[in-house]
């Protein structure tokens, strides 16, 4: 049995890091929230008043990055590995809507991007690896063995989200979520520092009316078929 690579991409909300804990659960594997680190970038910015809706000190930030310090720890209770940055615990933290609001702005700096690829090529030189986010097919592991490209509809991915952050106690609207949503796609595809693109030979599965078992079911019989 050959450990793969498998790289999940995508658009936000499509359940992408679902997907990547079930299969590297079931696998053995190591899994990466590659979205995780982008979001504690952005978390720490909004800390340190760098960056908000209309403002983005993108030169402050530069010179603050060797300040960062990102790494996963496994947490056995909840059964995947959360995001920490220096040694701080920032998991609930960084999934709250308003750095989802601001995520994509940090994520479009070039000197992020470059930083944070080189700690995810890191984490996977020794494959059995599942890493998801948005260029990991095509610029993270370009020859990665398996390479998903995970779809849904705007409103069923708006849905999803507003129904994770009502249950995790967050007071938002709907609205608010769905523009979110609608914005970071645009900024997610039109950067111009990797954006977010299918890889040639990506497999894309739209689950806007997959159940997460079924979608589970869908990608393990792809990689027992073609892989083991």
């Amino acid at each position: 049995m050959n450990n793969i690579t498998i790289a999940i991409d995508g658009f936000s909300s499509t359940g992408k890091s679902t997907l990547a804990k079930q299969l590297a659960k079931h696998l053995g594997y190591v899994y990466v929230d590659s979205g995780a680190m982008y979001r504690a970038v952005t978390y720490f910015a909004m800390q340190n008043k760098l960056v908000s809706e209309n403002y983005l000190d993108k030169e402050g930030l530069i010179k603050k990055l060797p300040e960062i310090k990102l790494h996963f720890q496994f947490n056995p209770d909840l059964g995947f590995a959360e995001m920490y940055m220096n040694d701080v615990n920032i998991e609930n933290e960084i999934r709250t809507i308003e750095v989802s609001r601001l995520v994509s702005k940090i994520a479009e700096i070039s000197e992020v991007r470059a930083k944070l690829v080189e700690q995810q090529q890191a984490m996977g030189k020794n494959k059995a690896v599942v890493m998801d986010g948005r260029d990991i097919g095509t610029v993270v592991f370009p020859d990665a063995e398996l390479k998903l490209f995970m779809t849904a509809s705007a409103h069923t991915r708006a849905k999803r989200r507003h129904d994770e952050l009502i249950e995790k106690g967050q007071h938002v609207s709907y609205e608010d979520v769905l523009q979110n949503v609608q914005e970071r796609d645009y900024i997610d595809t039109h950067r111009d520092d990797s954006p977010l693109v299918k890889a040639h030979d990506a497999i894309e599965i739209d689950n806007s009316t997959l159940t997460k078992k079924e979608q589970f079911d869908l990608v393990l019989d792809l990689i027992y078929k073609f892989y083991y």
